[in-house]
């Protein structure tokens, strides 16, 4: 019937085995995963899963960082306000040389807040049995004010509060003590300083 316009194809007998091989693959059942493709899946599923993990503790210790320097970040631009802001703010500067190298200790005080900003550069490092203190020279003799251990002399930034109880204080003085600071100066003067 549709061969009316003479363009039909002449009809071919199949090659012989045609049948069976095809019969052959109907009726075969279909292919397993191999052992090897299991194990190598498994692996896969396994480095897959051992890669999130890593990634999720690396997120969270990230923003747990964040979260540190950013409460860091805001004492300190409470300190800087505090000290930029009052009238009762005074800056000393003292040029200092540590084992040869030249640097410098700014402090910024308040006498009304009773709090310190000391900011120390260029200082040497510290042995290791042996740190900075800081030191408030009061008219009833020096009281320790805080140690600053350097284990490199990259720059170190602290905040000290003078404690009410204190004598009044005339000055401030820096030296190099055992590692878990003196109760009296007992080492190398740094600088002392007069307010």
């Amino acid at each position: 019937m549709s061969d009316w316009l003479g363009m039909g194809a002449a009809a071919r007998s199949p090659r012989s085995g045609m049948k069976e091989r095809v019969l052959a693959r109907a009726l075969t059942p279909p292919r397993r995963w191999s052992r090897r493709a299991l194990a190598i899946a498994a692996v896969l599923v396994l480095a897959l899963g051992a890669g999130g993990y890593w990634t999720v503790r690396t997120m969270q210790g990230l923003h747990n960082q964040v979260v540190e320097l950013s409460g860091a970040l805001e004492r300190y631009r409470d300190t800087l306000n505090t000290f930029l802001r009052s009238p009762a703010s005074h800056i000393l500067y003292a040029p200092v040389t540590t084992n040869g190298r030249l640097g410098a200790v700014t402090i910024l005080t308040d006498s009304v807040s009773r709090r310190w900003l000391v900011r120390c550069e260029g200082l040497a490092a510290n042995e290791p049995d042996e740190t900075y203190q800081l030191w408030y020279l009061t008219d009833q003799g020096p009281r320790a004010a805080g140690l600053m251990p350097m284990m490199t002399s990259d720059p170190m930034t602290m905040t000290l509060e003078v404690p009410a109880d204190s004598a009044r204080v005339t000055g401030v003085a820096m030296s190099i003590e055992p590692r878990d600071g003196s109760t009296k100066p007992s080492g190398p003067v740094v600088f002392r300083l007069s307010l």
